[in-house]
Parts: C-alpha cells; sequence; structure tokens
C-alpha cells in the first residue's frame, strides 16, 4: 500500500489549467463557453485561466471565430519532452551539410525571433558564420519566413504587425503587403530563400518543421555565399533540404 502520509495537496487552479489543455485533444477548437461546461467552471474562473494561458503561448484564439486553440508553445514543449527535436534532427543535418558543403542550421521560433539550436558548419575557406543560441529576425531570415509562412495566417500577420520591418540590407522586404505576398509564395513552393536579405553576400534556403502536421516548431537551413550558391546550386540544395525536412516531420508525427 503506497505511503500517502507525505503527500502533498494539489494546485487546484493549476489542475484546472491541465484540464483546460486535455480538452483539445485532438486538434479541437472550443470557446469559453464550451470549456465552461466541460469542466463544470464559472465563466469568469474559466476565462482567468485561459487568458493566462494565452499570455504564456499555450492557448490561441482565432480573432475571426473567438474559438481558441493550442498555442504553438505548447507544440514546441511537447516534442522536446518527448524526444530531443536537435537529436531527431541531428543525422540530417550531418547528411546535408555532406551534400551541400554548406552551413546547415536547426532554429525555432522564440516570440518573434528565431533561435539557433543546432548548426553544422561548412568546412570552405569562405563560409557562413552562425552560433547556436543567436537570435535573429523572423522576417528576413529564410528560416524565419518558412516559420511565417507555414503558421495560421492570423497569427502570421500578428507577428509581423508587432515587428519593426528595418532594412537591415537594401534586398531586406520592409512593405508589409510585399512581405505577405513573399510568405504566400513560400507556403506553395515548401521553401524559404534569403537573398542577401540579413546579410549582403549570404544566401539561404529554409524549409519547416512540423509536429502533428499543425503549426511549424522550426525550421531547417542552409546558407552559404552568394557567389557559390548560383542557381544550380540552390535548385540542388532544394531538393535534398525537402526530402530531409519531409523525412524528419514524418518522424515528429510519429511520437504524437
Amino acid at each position: 500500500m503506497p505511503d500517502t502520509t507525505n503527500k502533498q495537496p494539489l494546485i487546484q487552479s493549476v489542475s484546472r489549467a491541465i484540464s483546460i489543455l486535455r480538452g483539445f485533444h485532438g486538434d479541437k477548437r472550443l470557446g469559453l463557453s464550451e470549456i465552461s461546461r466541460m469542466l463544470g467552471l464559472h465563466k469568469s474562473t474559466a476565462a482567468g485561466i485561459i487568458n493566462t494561458l494565452k499570455e504564456e503561448g499555450f492557448l490561441e484564439q482565432d480573432t475571426r471565430t473567438g474559438k481558441l486553440r493550442l498555442g504553438l508553445e505548447l507544440y514546441s514543449l511537447a516534442v522536446q519532452a518527448r524526444h530531443d527535436l536537435v537529436e531527431i534532427c541531428e543525422p540530417y543535418l550531418t547528411t546535408l551539410l555532406q551534400t551541400t558543403g554548406e552551413t546547415v542550421n536547426l532554429a525555432v521560433i522564440d516570440k518573434n525571433e528565431i533561435v539557433y539550436i543546432a548548426k553544422k558548419e561548412s568546412s570552405h575557406s569562405i563560409r557562413i558564420s552562425t552560433s547556436v543560441g543567436a537570435h535573429l529576425p523572423m522576417y528576413c531570415t529564410a528560416i524565419g519566413k518558412s516559420i511565417l509562412a507555414f503558421m495560421d495566417r492570423e497569427k502570421a500577420e500578428a507577428i509581423i504587425d508587432e515587428i519593426e520591418l528595418e532594412p537591415l540590407t537594401v534586398n531586406t522586404i520592409i512593405a508589409k503587403p510585399h512581405l505577405l505576398m513573399s510568405i504566400e509564395d513560400i507556403y506553395y513552393e515548401g521553401v524559404a530563400y534569403d537573398f542577401e536579405e540579413y546579410e549582403l553576400g549570404v544566401i539561404c534556403i529554409a524549409s519547416p518543421l512540423y509536429y502533428k502536421r499543425g503549426e511549424p516548431v522550426g525550421a531547417i537551413s542552409v546558407s552559404g555565399p552568394a557567389l557559390r550558391l548560383n542557381e544550380e546550386a540552390r535548385k540542388n540544395i532544394v531538393g535534398v533540404l525537402k526530402e530531409a525536412t519531409a523525412r524528419i516531420c514524418n518522424e515528429l508525427s510519429r511520437l504524437a
């Protein structure tokens, strides 16, 4: 018989928050009234918990319908908790480096930026210098744009509205309508490009990663100097990059 003499009492608000999150199983969309009825909570009590979960990124709200859905933060934590994303991607990053000869990066979203969590550096004397832990803007990087293109459109627009679109180079897209058109093209093509938008002389190509075919949890990029990444090189990179990210997405989906 288990010893319960030292068992600590549960914190009711935490238990209720967990119950709310569990109610979205199966990628449901729920409103405040539905959640209140489901858990037998007063609307004001449920609203307070929901607002906290929204603020922390565990829930998101569709501004058109008012319905709630699970947020990106929860998907990101789920991947990290069950199987480390870096560990899953490691062999694919190595293969991409060997195949392309260019620097390969893995990054995830961090609020309105991307953060590098793994990299494989090119052996070329002229190569792209990036570092794990570095934060970069979303709007002018291939990884950032690939994530924006494949996330919920309203959320992507909200992020873009919050970002100050500064011209880091002469090629940086700083007009919101132009950027929205760009991410629309990225969605249909499956890859994003940074043609010297963040740094002159540097081209980057990225493809997003999914958890359960939901919001993107990150992206992988291949980057190199513009003098080496001509049209033929870019075409070859796109092929192997798409194949690698598709395989990773399949692995992530099987973990669900």
